[in-house]
């Protein structure tokens, strides 16, 4: 056994490897290639004299050996890197934090969030992206994100997460197609505007369209609520929007709230990580994330 030759990135991408499940998520995750991670593993079981895994076919899985060596590293891994830390503070911090979060997220909590990371984490390189959260969930769970703000709740034994608040709904339209709305039955029927069907939130505005008196055949679905908010503008119908992307709007005139329709319920969201993510940067950040706290709007 040559332990004089095993080095930090030996282990390090053997934890990635069982925490994602596959070599190309740990490659991801490292960024580095599928080819360096394999030899990596490679050169760790010559140098320990033992096979770490299990080849059947395609699939790999870890041996007893791997697994012990996982349980047994995994705790002294993560004391390295909080000593490490503790050295210079969060501020010496360094490295690459990949942060999922969906539109209505974004747009109620994100921007100061992640100015207030980068002061505290200067060092720390942030990747953002805006997606759905059936997508954020699926993404983090392989590794290719590190953290999710999605709409809640979030319930997956590989995860946990906080809630950090409720975004309120609101039916709202232009001044134009609000008034020919509320003429009823005298005005040509005006355009619904809901998000799409795999939206987390379509559910509770399939249920307050389905109790107004709006006739389905109106109704039209968009999966970005951004563009729903400039069709709406546009005089092009009336919708439920999200309370935070459309301050702005209501406060200035552009868009205004149609009166006598059923209050949707307000959509709850979370922060969320990988329950096997020690590593300190992300759980100080998580623990920051975990302190927001979204303002309910209409709703509140």
């Amino acid at each position: 056994m040559s332990i004089n030759r095993i080095a930090f990135y030996h282990l390090e991408t053997l934890l990635w490897i069982d925490r994602l499940g596959t070599f190309s998520a740990a490659a991801e995750r490292l960024n580095t290639t599928q080819p360096a991670v394999s030899a990596r593993m490679r050169e760790l079981e010559q140098r320990l004299g033992t096979a770490l895994f299990r080849r059947d076919g395609r699939t790999m899985s870890l041996t007893p050996a791997g697994r012990k060596l996982v349980r047994d590293c995994a705790p002294l891994l993560r004391d390295m890197e909080r000593a490490l830390l503790g050295s210079g503070g969060f501020a010496e911090a360094s490295g690459v934090v990949r942060i999922g979060a969906g539109e209505i997220a974004a747009a109620s909590c994100l921007p100061p969030f992640v100015a207030a990371l980068k002061e505290e984490m200067p060092g720390v390189g942030l990747e953002i992206e805006i997606d759905l959260t059936a997508n954020l969930i699926q993404q983090l769970l392989t590794g290719r994100t590190d953290m999710a703000f999605a709409a809640g709740p979030v319930a997956h034994p590989a995860l946990m997460s906080r809630p950090i608040g409720k975004v309120a709904l609101v039916w709202l339209a232009s001044p134009a197609v609000a008034a020919a709305f509320g003429a009823g039955d005298e005005a040509p029927p005006v355009p619904v505007w809901s998000l799409a069907s795999h939206s987390p939130i379509h559910g509770r505005m399939r249920d307050a369209i389905d109790a107004s008196r709006i006739a389905p055949r109106s109704l039209n679905l968009c999966n970005n609520a951004r563009m729903m908010i400039d069709i709406a503008l546009a005089d092009g119908g009336v919708g439920i929007f999200p309370e935070p992307m459309v301050r702005g709007e209501v406060s200035r005139g552009a868009l205004v709230e149609l009166a006598g329709m059923p209050p949707p319920a307000p959509v709850e969201f979370h922060v969320a990580m990988r329950v096997a993510d020690t590593e300190p940067v992300l759980v100080r950040i998580f623990e920051q994330a975990a302190r927001l706290r979204i303002a309910p709007g209409l709703e509140g």
